[in-house]
């Protein structure tokens, strides 16, 4: 882990890391914030955020205020980037933003070119919190969220993954990408043209086919998501309804927020990131709404 950046924050620490990581066959960048408890010697939960398209690190550390709330709770939240970067690293060929560097959608791809290096899934659920909990004094005890294309993310690291996480959120989700444009690009390239080998990377499909998102101690995880109902990708793109139907008819326990009035920016995420952090330090820090 080389140390490229370190910033003083609400009495916490915000770093930016550079690591090289074998999934993704090369160097990524990791943002890192410490609450002032870890760095006064004590071990604290992490909440991984994953971000959307086109993003990196830098988004939700300079955008949605986390840290201020992350600080007083005792929560380390980790930021990976959005995909593999870097010369050989394949993109999209026609030049656009929903595919290749900046749109890794979180899964291990398994068709070429994308193979090699698009394993995004098992760097952000294997790879980098073994590293990072071997490094910095973080606890085995992990919340995933994230927003739009890192909110499918957080759903399908979730699902996929029973007991790893101790909660779940996500602001504006492609809850169903075998269902939405999006969706239907990406795993097409990264997965190969048959939907069938698309089902294991889509939150509804998930449900549908019998998975479950479980804590540590094996019960279901309370979903929380956060819709803006003017946000310009909704119908087309997140298909909230989709994954609303899914959980309800999987028994999947999952509170979707309409929110009248907001879009799909990091204005939104801002406005309620408190309630999603509450969420979470309910379960990791046994915490409850103040």
């Amino acid at each position: 882990m080389q140390l490229l950046e370190e910033n003083r924050c609400f009495g916490g620490l915000h770093r930016r890391y550079r690591i090289e990581s074998r999934e993704l066959s090369g160097s990524t960048v990791v943002a890192v914030f410490l609450p002032p408890s870890a760095l006064d010697g004590q071990r604290v939960p992490a909440l991984y955020w994953l971000s959307g398209l086109t993003c990196t690190d830098q988004n939700v550390m300079q955008k949605s205020g986390v840290q201020r709330l992350a600080a007083r709770l005792g929560l380390a939240v980790v930021a990976p980037d959005t995909s593999p970067r870097g010369e050989g690293v394949p993109t999209d060929p026609d030049g656009g933003w929903d595919l290749g560097q900046g749109a890794g959608f979180y899964v291990d791809a398994s068709a070429p070119p994308w193979n090699r290096h698009y394993r995004m899934h098992s760097y952000v659920t294997e790879e980098l919190p073994e590293l990072l909990e071997r490094e910095l004094p973080l606890l085995p005890l992990r919340g995933i969220s994230g927003h739009s294309m890192g909110g499918h993310g957080a759903l399908i690291c979730a699902l996929r993954h029973p007991g790893r996480y101790a909660s779940v959120s996500a602001f504006a989700p492609i809850a169903h990408p075998g269902a939405c444009p999006w969706g239907r690009k990406a795993l097409g390239a990264y997965l190969g043209a048959d939907p069938a080998a698309w089902r294991g990377w889509d939150a509804c499909t998930l449900l549908q086919d019998g998975q479950r998102a479980t804590g540590p101690d094996g019960g279901l995880l309370p979903l929380l998501v956060d819709q803006g109902l003017a946000d310009g990708f909704l119908e087309e793109q997140l298909r909230p309804a989709d994954l609303e139907a899914a959980a309800a008819a999987a028994g999947q326990p999952l509170e979707l927020r309409r929110q009248p009035g907001y879009d799909h920016s990091y204005f939104f995420i801002a406005s309620f990131i408190d309630d999603h952090l509450h969420h979470h330090a309910r379960a990791l820090l046994n915490q409850p709404l103040p």
